[in-house]
């Protein structure tokens, strides 16, 4: 069993007060209002969504997994975070089922036994890792009984964003999977300079120009931390169609002077 590392500080550590703070999230004033669940046919293949702090990057959160419960919920979550420890192999998926303050997400270890011998799974990338773990309390909020798998890339470069999602499209075939791409935009930079390069970087994302992605990070500079997920996730959901759901930054939740970006953004099929 993998548990929670960043409990009591990202978000609330006991069920009830977890519970709680995720409504507010919908709840806020930039965030995507009360819960839906009315999705007949699933459209959604792949997400973006924000792994900071509830109290800074909750409200964009909730509203990628506002489009999930309304668009239908899925067989398989495939949550994708980059490594912020630098800890384990380049590409790191878990074989442990996670444990939050809402309870056990199920790892499906079948697709894991898939991936054995082409996705290395190495827990030591896992265990001091928040990206992933963000997700989890999310997930659990709008699927009572959700199946996961874990992956923390701590490789970012195209080949390896490339090399995952073909390891993870074959490995996940014949089941109705989301991807999940965990990351912040621009990180600790000035409001202006963040909602000016973090939109560039996202229309190429909206574009589904992984290239264009790419090189625009590096030709501005932007400190996205989780573009290695953003690619694999797109590559291996083959969308055909993106759109940017909600991004603001932390200046619009708990006053920073420098800002850190977050976007929610969906692919549908």
């Amino acid at each position: 069993m993998r548990y929670p590392v960043v409990a009591g500080r990202f978000y609330d550590n006991e069920g009830d007060a977890l519970h709680r703070q995720i409504t507010k999230c919908f709840q806020h004033p930039h965030g995507p209002g009360p819960l839906g669940m009315d999705g007949t046919q699933r459209d959604i293949v792949a997400m973006l969504a924000p792994h900071a702090g509830y109290m800074a990057s909750g409200p964009a959160q909730a509203h990628a997994y506002h489009a999930i419960a309304a668009d239908g919920l899925p067989e398989l979550y495939v949550v994708i975070g980059p490594g912020h420890t630098g800890s384990g192999a380049p590409v790191a998926v878990s074989d442990e089922d996670f444990w939050t303050p809402l309870g056990v997400c199920e790892t499906d270890m079948e697709v894991v036994s898939r991936l054995k011998g082409i996705v290395e799974v190495d827990r030591r990338a896992h265990l001091h890792e928040h990206s992933v773990e963000v997700q989890i309390p999310f997930i659990q909020f709008i699927d009572p009984a959700p199946k996961m798998v874990a992956v923390v890339m701590n490789a970012q470069d195209p080949e390896s964003a490339a090399e995952t999602a073909r390891s993870l499209r074959q490995a996940c075939e014949g089941k109705d999977t989301l991807f999940i791409a965990s990351s912040d935009m621009s990180h600790y930079v000035s409001k202006d300079r963040a909602n000016r390069e973090d939109l560039e970087v996202l229309d190429r994302v909206v574009d589904l120009d992984v290239d264009g992605m790419y090189s625009t990070i590096r030709r501005l500079g932007v400190s996205a931390c989780g573009y290695g997920p953003i690619a694999a996730a797109m590559m291996a959901s083959q969308p055909s169609s993106a759109r940017l759901l909600k991004y603001m930054d932390s200046g619009d939740t708990i006053g920073m002077g420098d800002v850190v970006g977050y976007a929610a953004a969906e692919f549908r099929r």
